[in-house]
């Protein structure tokens, strides 16, 4: 290690080696170890995230009586087979279920694709009225969805389509966030260069989007698959008008569960597990492309 010698004296001064302070986790740096502070806190982070749904487990096992006790149950038992029973028995979840994994499913296919497609339209490409055509589709976001509730009511309506699936699936096929999202996330991640080799290899537009875009917008299409998807599954608004008890998706199926003078929390909880299955099932599946879209929007380089 070389030395620096100060003008005027004859003393040596050995300079500071940082990269060594940095590797041995000194007071001049960190080690890139996390503490155990920060292992506390994801552990009472990730027990709280799992509780809500650990506690509809324990509450589908029990009675009324035994939830309303003090102290309340805090382990399931077998009780939770018949209440799953009760509750197929109640409400038609298994057709329900159905139902909204196909309204869920179609919704969030053709909301990842129009998205896609529209938002590297407004990124990339340069044609006439692109920014009024933008600024109009951010400005719906501001429309609240009752005003338009009477008058698409009485387009289905005239179209035959109450109490058919694809009264809740058309209407929603593509949305403003969807579109705004994806012109925000090609603006920075697409370059302008892999579309202008592609251009001078000959590819039509269609096939550069297939070609590159796609692969390029992977990580936020997931992103946007399991946001839709969540929406798409959890909407109660425009369902329990377009469709019947007959022919439900899965929250107009569990309104009608437990009714009487006194709710039976215990079949709610039951079939409130039948739903949210399928939506832990999406995320597990679309878990890893979620977060390997946030980190690669949080770190550059």
């Amino acid at each position: 290690m070389a030395t620096i010698a100060l003008p005027g004296t004859e003393t040596a001064v050995q300079p500071v080696d940082v990269a060594a302070r940095h590797r041995r986790g000194g007071r001049g740096g960190t080690s890139g170890k996390a503490g155990p502070v920060t292992y506390v806190l994801l552990v009472v982070s990730a027990i709280l995230s799992i509780f809500p749904l650990y506690w509809t487990i324990v509450a589908g096992s029990h009675t009324n009586a035994e939830i309303a006790g003090s102290p309340p149950p805090f382990l399931p038992n077998a009780t939770i087979v018949e209440n799953i029973k009760l509750a197929l028995e109640q409400a038609p979840i298994g057709k329900a279920i159905l139902n909204s994994i196909i309204v869920a499913g179609s919704i969030t296919v053709g909301t990842v694709l129009c998205c896609t497609l529209a938002g590297f339209a407004f990124a990339k490409l340069q044609f006439r009225g692109r920014g009024l055509l933008l600024s109009l589709v951010v400005g719906t976001m501001m429309v609240p969805v009752q005003l338009g509730v009477i008058p698409l009511f009485m387009l289905i309506a005239q179209l035959e389509w109450v109490n058919q699936l694809q009264a809740v699936i058309l209407p929603t096929r593509v949305s403003a966030f969807g579109v705004f999202f994806m012109r925000q996330y090609l603006v920075s991640a697409l370059p302008n260069e892999l579309l202008e080799a592609g251009r001078v290899d000959g590819a039509s537009t269609i096939r550069i989007f297939w070609s590159i875009v796609v692969p390029v917008a992977r990580p936020a299409m997931a992103v946007l698959a399991m946001l839709t998807f969540l929406t798409a599954w959890n909407e109660f608004f425009w369902p329990i008008i377009a469709l019947t008890e007959s022919n439900p998706t899965v929250q107009v199926a569990l309104a009608g569960l437990g009714s009487g003078y006194v709710p039976q929390r215990a079949i709610i909880m039951a079939g409130t597990l039948l739903g949210t299955l399928p939506v832990l099932i999406v995320f597990a599946f679309l878990g890893k492309q979620i977060v390997g879209g946030i980190m690669q929007g949080a770190v550059k380089g």
